[in-house]
């Protein structure tokens, strides 16, 4: 794995020296990955990055709420935009794409290869989502679902966690036999023992962030957020199976 250039953590340690602290609000499918850069981040200037994870919808009401992060990163492109609108952040950025799959830890449904297939099997009693209400990758699946004309057939089996994180853990522990998760989550290392199906009918989840202005800390979170997007830092992303 490639990592940042020391230069340019040396460069960030001398822009962001005296701040010890700063605070991330993140979506949950990227907590994994936020974890990864947070400690080589730690590791090479000194500051410590604070992550509060949970839907993205519950964060930015947290945030509406004067929640006190310096940075939010949604898993999707809405809330950041109107925490913009409501002059409450500076202008989002992308900085990820991520996409939303179906996966199961039961190895018997391992040989059904279309998702479509597998999802409407008599002994599917319960199917795992986020919340599609709070939560991007439970919208995007819902709307897979919808695109596949299999909302009316799945209804009643529908499960929802209040998190793409929870999702994953339904299915991980046998309460659900398949789970719609992030991508991140199924090439982890549980998520590897089981199998993956991938959705054509699914959107692209587009990742926004941004910088809020109730940050006291403008220089070193700018500096975090240009670590963010450099080429090695988008090996990372690719790693965890974002774009």
């Amino acid at each position: 794995m490639l990592f940042v250039s020391g230069l340019f953590f040396f460069t960030v340690g001398l822009a962001a020296a005296g701040r010890k602290e700063i605070r991330v609000a993140v979506a949950t499918n990227f907590i994994r990955t936020m974890d990864e850069f947070a400690s080589l981040y730690e590791k090479e200037t000194g500051i410590r990055v604070k992550r509060s994870s949970s839907a993205t919808g519950m964060l930015y009401s947290q945030i509406v709420n004067s929640a006190p992060f310096d940075i939010f990163l949604a898993a999707d492109e809405e809330r950041p935009e109107l925490l913009y609108l409501q002059g409450l952040c500076g202008e989002p950025f992308v900085y990820a794409s991520g996409s939303v799959v179906l996966w199961s830890k039961r190895k018997d449904l391992a040989e059904t290869e279309n998702w479509r297939q597998v999802i409407v099997q008599e002994d599917i009693s319960r199917i795992a989502m986020a919340n599609p209400e709070t939560a991007p990758y439970g919208e995007a699946a819902m709307q897979a679902i919808k695109k596949a004309d299999l909302e009316q057939e799945l209804h009643k089996r529908l499960v929802y966690g209040q998190n793409v994180g929870q999702a994953f853990q339904y299915g991980q522990q046998g309460a659900a036999d398949l789970a719609f998760v992030a991508i991140s989550f199924a090439l982890s290392e549980h998520g590897r023992k089981g199998k993956t199906w991938l959705l054509p009918e699914a959107p692209p989840v587009v990742q926004k962030g941004c910088i809020l202005k109730s940050s006291m800390q403008r220089q070193p979170v700018q500096d975090f957020i240009a670590y963010l997007q450099t080429d090695q830092a988008k090996i990372i992303l690719s790693e965890y199976g974002y774009e």
